[in-house]
This record gives C-alpha cells, structure tokens and sequence, in this order.
C-alpha cells in the first residue's frame, strides 16, 4: 500500500471534510431522493437523478477520504530539529537569483497543494528541486521557460 504523506493540518482537513460528508451532506441527500421519489415517475424525474448523481459523488469522495486517513504518514515539522535540510512541510523561501524575486512556499502533500497559498505539492517540480537540498544551496529548477537558479535564503519548520 502507498502511504500519502500529509501534514498534521491537511490530515485535519480530511477529516473535517469526511465528518460534514457523512454527517451533513449524505443525510441532505438521502432526503432529496425520498423527496423526488414522491413526485412519481422516475424516468423523466430531474430532480431525482441529480440527487443520485450527487449521492454517487458523495459516496466516491467519501471513500477516497477514507482510503487516504487509513494510509496516511502524517508528518509534523514543528516536532523536528530544524537543520536547514529542505523536507516534506517545511516552509521555503528561495530567491531568483537572476531576478532577484523571493517566494515562499510550504511544501506539502497532493490534497494539501494551493498555489494561492503557497502550498506546493511535494510532487511538483520545483518541490522536487529543493527536496534535500540545504539553506544557502543552489537549486536548479525546469520551469517552463528554462532551467532558473534559486537561492535557498530560509528554511523554517513552523
């Protein structure tokens, strides 16, 4: 079985999103079918198979959420000695070095990734890039537009 790394955090959020699936939204949805259901024939009934097309979506991301917690490898920076090594949900602060442009991202799992938060996917390519490496390294990273050099100014386990 694959564990999915996550952090303390994104393993929180799952868990609240599982609780408001079983507990809020799969009730609303059981009731919008009897509902529907009262109102007759079922072949030309919209309401009725949105509700059970909502209720087969419901019931995936349940299951996903599920699958997930139950191969989680929750991973708390905050607990570690900061070395200045690049890890899973450290927070980064790189500058371009031709640009001279900072940004800081906190690398994180899959489900966690928000690039509006600055939340990257350790998946990503710029995660892969500085994953190991060590505060004041050079990292090469592909981007797009060409390889760009990065300096790591700040590594923070917070």
């Amino acid at each position: 079985m694959n564990q999915f790394p996550m952090t303390a955090r994104g393993a929180e959020l799952l868990r609240d999103e599982l609780e408001q699936l079983k507990t809020v939204k799969r009730p609303a949805i059981i009731e919008a079918i009897a509902e529907a259901r009262e109102h007759g024939d079922l072949k030309e009934n919209a309401e009725y198979h949105a509700a059970r097309e909502e209720q087969g979506f419901c019931e995936g991301r349940i299951q996903e959420i599920e699958a997930k917690l139950s191969n989680v490898q929750i991973i708390d920076v905050t607990k570690m000695a900061n070395n200045g090594k690049v890890i899973f949900g450290s927070t980064v602060t790189i500058l371009n070095t031709e640009t001279d442009d900072e940004v800081t991202y906190r690398i994180v799992g899959d489900d966690e990734a928000d690039i509006k938060k600055n939340q990257i996917s350790v998946n990503s390519p710029i995660a892969r890039g500085l994953i190991g490496k060590e505060l004041d390294d050079v990292a090469n990273i592909q981007t797009p537009g060409g390889t760009v050099e990065f300096e790591i100014i700040e590594v923070e386990y917070i």
